[in-house]
This record gives structure tokens, C-alpha cells and sequence, in this order.
């Protein structure tokens, strides 16, 4: 059986000792950062002689003890239905879904489209045109159809979430070395300028602690949280390894707009840098104008007046009021 355990937002050392927690349990632990783990109990559960309701009890106790965190947990045959059960309730308990198909099935009966992963506002209008608003429709409804709204491969994948079915393993692993921010909006934010500015605030977050640590990032990757706990994510890579707030800037800019959220209700939006590597091994390309030499002297100014002042001390003003 498998594990999905969300912790909420936690500080990066906090996150790496909860995973170290769930490698007590079982070696196979996939980090899911900034804020989540899968971890396979199938070969733990004779070993403690307990099922998995009991081992992911035990892990709840151990995380609550050592970290004063409490994990939601979801439990099921898969990756998919483990995070999906996680997800349907309230935070801080313990859910599971069976391994029977019938048990599986009845779950995912009126899972509304959007709770599936990938699955975006955007794809989720899409669907709602032809009549698919729940898992149970999406599984029913013949797969060429699917294709033909959304593709061969999109199609294809959709179909066999929608009945609950994930190939995929757990991978072992420490978390990947990434740096992350993250706006929690204090109410569902439906204005998409509100959106854009936070996403503005945590590029400049992330660039200014990048260059802090002398680091640059190859992709950046945007999550955002709906008001009814679905979740969206998206990543890009970036045409080459930087820590320039522009850059940053734009590229989570692009992935806001290709999510097509129009009148969605955000709760959270998360900004996560990977693949993290020395400023000083990076290269950049050269600019042919003063323009982009003068931004990141301005940048280098402003970090300067930060670590004397405080990170708030400067900003842009589009980002004003978000705290």
C-alpha cells in the first residue's frame, strides 16, 4: 500500500527531518517538495506488524512528537488515489481507499474533473462544454473522445486517471535541493492582477535568496491551490541558469497565463527554483545594451539594502499590501 502524507508549508529543515522520519518506517520514501512524500509501506507491514492505517498512525504520532507536525494522510493501492484521498476531507487525519475495485470505483463516483491531477481550469471548462464534469463521466466516455477534446497523450492519460489507475512507482530519494516561496492568500482571490503581484513577490523572494546563497536555477515550477483544495502545477525551463529577478519574474508570469485561471478562486500560489547550481559555474549570456547590465546593478543595490534593512526594505510596487 502506499502512503501519501502532506505536511502544509514547513521550513526546509523541518521538511528534510520529516522525510528522514518516514525512512524509519520504509526505505522506499519519494520527497515531494515543497510540501509533500509518498512513501511504499507494502514491505513494512510484517516487519511492524501493523497494516497501513497503523503504520501511517504511528507516523503521524512520531511527526507530531519530534516536529509538532500533524500529516494528512491518504492511503491507497497508488500514488494517484493515495493523493487523492488525502485531499477529500479535512487536514490532519488519516484516509484510505481500499484495494477493491468496487470501494474504487464508488470513490471516484462524482470526484469532481478538476481534483484529478493536471487537470487545470482550463481543461476542466474544456470538459464541462462536453458534458464531463466528474471522474466517473471522464471514465466512462470512450477514449477517442477524450482524444479528440484534448489530445492523444492528455487524452489517453486523463482517461486512466479517471478510473483511478496509476502505473507509477515510488521513487526513492533524498528531497532535491530547491529553494521555494509561497502567498497564501487571506481570502480566495479571484482577481488575476492580485495573482500576478504575488507571483511578482515571491520571484523577487526566491531571485534575492538565489544570489544570497550564490546559487541560480535551471527551471521554476508554479503550484497553485483552488478554494477547494485541488491543486495545478506547471514548470518551465528556463533558457539558461539564473537568479535575475526579471527573468524569474517573467517566467512565473508565463506560467500564470498559460493556466488560463480567468475567474478561478486561488487559494496559495508556490514558486519552486530547481535545479540548483553555483552562480560562479553558470554562464550567461552577454546582452548587447545597457539595459540589462543597469537591471542587475539595480538588483545587486537593492539586495545590498535588504541584508542592511530587511528583506521588505525594497520592492516593486506592484507587489504593495502583499505581505
Amino acid at each position: 500500500m502506499i502512503l501519501y502524507l502532506h505536511f502544509g508549508p514547513q521550513p526546509e529543515e523541518t521538511y528534510r527531518q520529516l522525510i528522514g522520519i518516514l525512512a524509519e518506517f520504509t526505505p522506499m520514501v519519494q520527497a515531494l517538495p515543497p510540501d509533500a512524500a509518498l512513501a511504499d509501506v507494502s514491505g513494512s507491514v510484517r516487519y511492524f506488524e501493523r497494516d497501513a492505517a497503523g503504520l501511517a498512525a504511528l507516523i503521524r504520532m512520531r511527526a507530531a512528537a519530534v516536529l509538532d507536525v500533524d500529516p494528512t494522510i491518504g492511503i491507497a493501492p497508488n500514488p494517484l488515489l493515495a493523493q487523492l484521498v488525502a485531499h477529500r476531507g479535512a487536514p490532519g487525519t488519516v484516509r484510505a481507499v481500499p484495494d477493491d475495485p468496487g470501494t474504487i470505483a464508488a470513490f471516484l463516483t462524482g470526484l469532481p474533473v478538476a481534483a484529478l491531477p493536471g487537470v487545470g481550469p482550463a481543461t476542466a471548462r474544456a470538459l464541462a462544454s462536453y458534458g464531463l464534469s466528474a471522474a466517473d463521466q471522464i471514465a466512462a466516455t470512450p477514449l477517442l473522445t477524450l482524444q479528440r477534446i484534448l489530445g492523444t497523450a492528455a487524452g489517453r492519460q486523463l482517461h486512466q486517471r479517471a478510473a483511478g489507475i496509476d502505473p507509477t512507482r515510488v521513487t526513492p530519494g533524498a528531497p532535491p535541493h530547491t529553494f521555494h516561496a509561497e502567498h497564501r492568500f487571506s481570502r480566495d482571490e479571484l482577481d488575476p492582477d492580485r495573482q500576478r503581484g504575488a507571483l511578482t513577490h515571491l520571484a523577487e523572494r526566491l531571485g534575492a535568496r538565489l544570489r544570497g546563497e550564490r546559487q541560480v536555477c535551471r527551471s521554476l515550477v508554479l503550484t497553485v491551490q483552488y478554494a477547494d483544495h485541488s491543486t495545478t502545477t506547471r514548470s518551465r525551463t528556463l533558457p539558461e541558469p539564473t537568479a535575475h529577478s526579471p527573468q524569474l519574474r517573467a517566467a512565473a508570469h508565463a506560467l500564470h497565463m498559460a493556466l488560463g485561471l480567468q475567474r478561478a478562486r486561488v487559494r496559495c500560489v508556490t514558486l519552486r527554483a530547481e535545479g540548483l547550481c553555483d552562480a560562479g559555474a553558470a554562464s550567461r549570456q552577454l546582452a548587447f545594451g545597457p539595459d540589462d547590465d543597469k537591471a542587475r546593478r539595480i538588483e545587486a543595490a537593492a539586495d545590498r539594502a535588504r541584508a542592511r534593512f530587511g528583506p521588505g526594505s525594497v520592492r516593486p510596487a506592484s507587489t504593495a499590501g502583499i505581505p
